[in-house]
């Protein structure tokens, strides 16, 4: 049945008078009402349509009677849980009210029918019946969304595979004939020859790197998530060493405190970590050293006042500022979009993927990434994620 349709109630008894009645009861909800003067015309009607909310059979029928029909209905697999309610003129002992909820009733009513009460018990299983149909289409939906993510696993699954093997083979040529180029050919090759060459050798390295980028970006995407509970700083000099000949190069200094534990999958916080002290050694001021400092403490929700947060939840919150060349606040949330440069590429290398894998690794941990800056003077990154 399609939203805002009327609901369908199968109306049985054997009398018109009788199914006159029950409309005329009912008449002023939205249904719509289907009639049976008998048993067997009631189950040529349920062997063609079995969407009713509930239905009202009459118990005193000739030929087959009420009892008999719902025992054959609940024989019937679609309809083995619709709710039945009995109407008789007669109740008169413990064995034949028995009997009405052996076949399969969930009530009775005896007639002259008091209509407020038929209304009341009707509306209460027509509920009853919106809402089951209700979650069944949220479950439609959810396995639809379900096998939609697998088609989108297996097809990055496969962009993965291509990455990796397809697009890399010819670009190592590239890189290879490129170089052997410019190493055996030197001499014939002139001035202008060989900055051709090395531009192509340029470029297929920018290229290698924007690929390796993007299999990082689809693997946080897919990649299986195992959080545990551990300490930071491990990790946090973990990656300082990734980082120890360009530390020593720049002169950099990095500044890190007692780092709080928090519930994370440690090789993403790992990539995390290393896409911004990364971001934050390329990106420092020519005229001074690198200076980054991160800085860590547990901070309950309601203290950040950020509504994506838990406000009885308590975070982990990280900081890592730099001294470095920065950027202007207006482009604060720009910066975490895919392939979103800032900065001139032919002074700065990059891909524009870097900060927009830190935001999908801190989503990845139920976390918020927020990103200050000011021109020349150095950017920020507050990280809050879940402490347990």
């Amino acid at each position: 049945m399609k939203a805002n349709n009327p609901v369908k109630i199968l109306l049985v008894d054997d009398l018109p008078e009788n199914l006159f009645a029950l409309e005329l009861i009912l008449a002023d909800k939205n249904y719509f009402f289907v009639k049976a003067n008998s048993g067997n015309e009631a189950l040529k009607i349920l062997l063609h349509e079995q969407d009713f909310a509930i239905i009202l059979i009459d118990v005193q029928m000739p030929e087959m009677d009420g009892f008999e029909t719902v025992e054959l209905i609940r024989e019937i697999e679609p309809l083995k849980d619709v709710p039945v309610i009995f109407l008789t003129a007669s109740m008169d002992n413990a064995k034949h009210i028995f009997k009405g909820y052996q076949a399969g009733a969930v009530d009775y009513m005896i007639k002259p029918l008091i209509p407020e009460i038929l209304t009341a018990k009707v509306v209460v299983f027509v509920e009853l019946y919106l809402k089951t149909l209700e979650l069944l289409v949220q479950n439609d939906e959810k396995e639809k969304r379900a096998a939609e993510l697998i088609i989108a696993n297996k097809e990055l699954e496969s962009f993965n595979y291509i990455s990796s093997h397809d697009l890399q083979e010819p670009l190592r040529k590239i890189q290879i004939f490129s170089t052997l180029l410019i190493a055996d050919e030197a001499y014939n090759l002139s001035d202008k020859g060989k900055e051709y060459v090395l531009k192509i050798e340029d470029a297929a390295n920018r290229m290698r790197t924007l690929i390796d980028d993007l299999l990082t970006y689809s693997r946080t995407t897919i990649s299986e998530r195992k959080f545990e509970t551990t300490s930071l700083t491990p990790i946090m000099e973990a990656v300082k060493n990734d980082f120890k000949e360009i530390i020593n190069a720049k002169q950099a200094i990095i500044e890190t405190d007692a780092m709080c534990d928090a519930h994370i999958i440690p090789f993403q916080f790992h990539q995390l970590m290393h896409n911004l002290i990364g971001n934050a050694l390329k990106f420092s001021n020519p005229g001074r050293p690198p200076h980054i400092i991160i800085h860590s403490r547990n901070i309950k929700g309601s203290k950040v006042k950020d509504q994506r947060l838990l406000s009885e939840k308590e975070y982990c919150h990280i900081t890592v500022t730099d001294n470095g060349i920065g950027f202007a606040p207006k482009y604060k949330d720009h910066i975490f979009e895919i392939f979103k440069r800032l900065h001139d590429k032919e002074k700065i290398s990059g891909t524009g993927i870097g900060l927009t894998i830190a935001k999908k690794i801190v989503e990845n941990h139920k976390g918020i990434i927020i990103a200050t800056g000011e021109l020349n003077k150095g950017a920020s990154f507050d990280i809050y994620i879940p402490s347990t």
